[in-house]
């Protein structure tokens, strides 16, 4: 098995966009002799499904508030909240494994199951369509897909999750949404820390990850490892693909076709407002305004300016900077009435 590292002049790239294109340049041109394994640490981040709709997933608001960042996989599966604290590793398995591994989730969790047990973890069982499970709860969670032949495989590994976070970043907000996009199922979130053996208690995320490679590598040394080191070359085409791509707003938000959203909310002073829109590629595709407010302007001219803007804050502040909310709603200003369209609270804990 070959290492490929995300290094870049030598220092670890946590950026979660880069990461994930890093992977699909190695997935689509670069093909040697041996599997490939590929480890990776990111910025606090949540990684959603192909499949999905990141509104239903994610609390947006809190994830502005507290710079973590969102980006959409290339394989299915559901939302997970990924941090320094924790390491993920990716696998790109030659055609003679693709038979016994494709959908062979056991199969794929074994090496690492071994492993984990020579630093005491005891009582690991797959569990369900892709889970690795520690005394019922969830450490792990993987994700395949065959692509050029190869099966192009990965899961992170729960050292030490920071449970306040996860659970705040993987609650949405959203008060009613409609759509037809593979929810994730929350599970019991476990931890490996507190299962290891007593030597092994104190150990680093970067200590850890380094047991693991030399076990899976059979080496003794990381130096001793066989490697892939990324090119200049490389670089240029990985940062294209991220920029396209994973770190790209309509890729992440916007792949999704289409869903109806409503917020309601009753506001001292001004009445019960009702919003429901159908949004398109996260574009606001159909808006209507309705409620007991009183107005001196038709609202009809708010939904016109809205429709077609993106479903976020500072698409739709640009939107409405030339009007005041107040002629349309009245005594409504324009923040509180963002706020409210994107339930963003008052204050963001």
């Amino acid at each position: 098995m070959i290492l490929i590292e995300p290094k870049r002049n030598g220092e670890w790239v946590y950026d979660q966009g880069t990461t994930m294109a890093i992977q699909a340049y190695v997935r689509d041109n670069i093909f040697l002799e041996e599997d490939i394994v590929f480890p990776y640490m990111v910025n606090p981040s949540v990684q959603i499904g192909l499949y999905q709709n990141a509104y239903e997933e994610v609390n947006q608001p809190y994830m502005d508030e507290h710079n973590i960042g969102l980006v959409r996989r290339e394989t299915g599966g559901g939302a997970i909240y990924l941090d320094d604290r924790n390491m993920s590793f990716c696998f790109l398995f030659n055609s003679d494994n693709e038979k016994d591994i494709f959908g062979n989730y056991k199969k794929l969790y074994a090496p690492i199951v071994e492993v984990l047990g020579k630093l005491g973890v005891e009582g690991l069982e797959q569990e369900g369509r892709n889970d690795l499970t520690l005394n019922g709860q969830k450490i792990s969670g993987a994700a395949m897909t065959v692509v050029k032949g190869r099966v192009y495989a990965g899961f992170s590994l729960l050292l030490e999750p920071n449970y306040e976070v996860m659970e705040i970043v993987l609650k949405p907000n959203k008060k009613k949404i409609e759509s037809h996009g593979i929810q994730s199922v929350r599970a019991r979130v476990g931890t490996l820390r507190a299962a290891l053996a007593d030597e092994y208690k104190e150990i680093t995320v970067e200590e850890f990850t380094d047991f693991i490679l030399k076990e899976l590598l059979e080496v003794k040394d990381l130096s001793q490892a066989k490697r892939y080191e990324l090119t200049e070359e490389d670089w240029l085409a990985i940062d294209a693909i991220a920029n396209k791509t994973y770190n790209n707003w309509d890729w992440n938000y916007g792949r999704f076709k289409e869903f109806q959203y409503q917020v309601n909310e009753r506001f001292e002073g001004v009445g019960t407002l009702h919003v429901g829109m159908t949004v398109k590629n996260a574009v606001i595709d159909a808006i209507q305004i309705n409620g007991d407010f009183f107005a001196v302007k038709p609202i009809k001219e708010v939904e016109d300016i809205l429709q077609g803007t993106r479903l976020r804050k500072e698409d739709i502040e640009q939107a409405l900077k030339e009007i005041s909310l107040a002629d349309y709603i009245a005594k409504m200003d324009n923040q509180k009435f963002i706020n409210f369209l994107l339930e963003i609270p008052e204050t963001v804990e």
